[in-house]
C-alpha cells in the first residue's frame, strides 16, 4: 500500500516535471525521491511518469494517479482541520487575492482579525484570478477575495459586497466638466487600462466597448498592474480610466471634487466574494473572515443594494 508520504512526491514531481525540483520541495534526496515514486510505480504496477521526457511527463494512467492521489491528500489533511476540544479558533489557513483588491481590503481587516485570533495562522499571497481558482481546485489554497460570479459549480462564494465604478479623469478632459458620466462618455478611447490576467481590466473592457489595442499614447504602450499607478498617470498626464470605489478612498478631497466622476445608473459595479472548495472543513476560519471583513466595509458600502447598481460580468 502506497504511503502518504510516497503520495506527497508524486504530486511534487506532477507538479514540478523535474525530480530534483521536487526533492528540493520535499526536503529530501533526489535519489531518496526516485527510489520512493519508483517503488511506489512497481507497487501499483504502473508507470506514472515518462522519465525519457524533458521536462519529466506524466503518462495517461499515470495522470489518474496523480489525481487520486491529490484526493487522499487532500482529505487526509482535513483530519487536522476538524475543530477539537480546544476554545477559539485556531490554525493555518491559506488565502488568496487579486492585486485590485488586495491594497484597498486587507488594510479594511486584517489587524483586527490577527488581534482578535491569534492562534489562526493566515497565509496571504497575490495572484490573479485564473491562478487563485486552480490554487483553489489543487488545494493550495484554502480561499480566495475573488470577484464573482465564476460560474463555476466546484467552488462556493459568499458575497461580501458590491462595488460601483468610478470615472477618474485628468485635469483638462472633456469629462471633467461633466457631472456624471454616460455609457456613451465611456466610449472615449483615452483610458488606461491594468493589462492581461486582471478581471477588472476585462470588466472595464466589456463595459466600455474598447478594443485592446488601444493608446492614450499614440507612441506609447502602457498597461499596469496597479491601479495605482493608473491613478499616478492620470494625475500627471491625460487620459481618464475607471476606478472601483474602495480605490477611491484615497484620493484627496480635490480630486474627489474634480476629477472623480459617477456613472450613470444602474451604476456598474463589482461584487466581491469569499469563494472556497466545496469539500471543506475550515468553515469556522471562513465564517470569521466573512464577519470581520463585513464588519469593517465603509457605510456606504455596507448599504448598498443588488438592486441599486449593475453588476458587470466576465463571461
Amino acid at each position: 500500500m502506497p504511503t502518504i508520504t510516497q503520495l506527497e512526491y508524486l504530486v511534487a514531481v506532477s507538479k514540478q516535471k523535474h525530480f530534483g525540483r521536487a526533492a528540493k520541495d520535499c526536503n529530501i534526496s533526489q535519489p531518496t525521491l526516485s527510489a520512493q515514486i519508483q517503488k511506489l510505480e512497481e507497487e501499483l504496477g504502473i508507470i506514472v511518469f515518462d522519465r525519457s521526457k524533458k521536462p519529466v511527463m506524466t503518462t495517461d494512467k499515470g495522470k489518474k494517479v496523480v489525481a487520486q492521489a491529490r484526493t487522499i491528500l487532500q482529505e487526509y489533511s482535513r483530519l487536522f482541520d476538524i475543530p477539537g476540544s480546544q476554545e477559539g479558533l485556531r490554525g493555518e489557513f491559506s488565502l488568496g487575492i487579486i492585486p485590485t483588491l488586495a491594497p484597498y481590503v486587507l488594510p479594511l481587516f486584517i489587524e483586527s482579525f490577527s488581534e482578535k485570533y491569534p492562534d489562526v495562522k493566515l497565509n496571504i499571497s497575490e495572484y490573479k484570478t485564473e491562478d487563485i481558482v486552480r490554487k483553489l481546485y489543487d488545494d493550495e489554497l484554502d480561499g480566495g477575495l475573488l470577484v464573482t460570479p465564476l460560474h463555476d459549480d466546484k467552488l462556493i462564494e459568499r458575497s461580501l459586497f458590491l462595488e460601483p465604478f468610478y470615472g477618474f479623469v485628468a485635469d483638462g478632459h472633456p469629462h471633467q466638466t461633466k457631472s456624471e458620466l454616460s455609457d456613451k462618455d465611456l466610449e472615449s478611447d483615452d483610458i488606461w487600462l491594468l493589462n492581461e490576467g486582471h478581471c477588472f481590466r476585462d470588466q472595464v473592457l466589456k463595459l466600455c466597448a474598447q478594443n485592446k489595442d488601444h493608446h492614450v499614447l499614440k507612441s506609447v504602450n502602457f498597461e499596469s498592474g496597479n491601479l495605482e499607478t493608473l491613478k499616478n498617470l492620470i494625475r500627471k498626464g491625460k487620459g481618464y480610466t475607471l476606478l472601483p470605489h474602495l480605490a477611491t478612498l484615497g484620493l484627496s478631497d480635490s480630486e474627489k471634487a474634480k476629477n472623480l466622476k459617477p456613472l450613470k445608473g444602474p451604476v456598474p459595479s463589482r461584487e466581491v466574494s469569499l469563494v472556497h472548495s466545496r469539500s471543506f472543513l475550515k468553515e469556522d476560519i471562513i465564517a470569521a473572515l466573512v464577519d470581520e471583513i463585513a464588519s469593517h466595509l465603509p457605510s456606504d458600502l455596507k448599504n448598498l443594494k443588488r438592486g441599486q447598481v449593475k453588476v458587470v460580468e466576465i463571461d
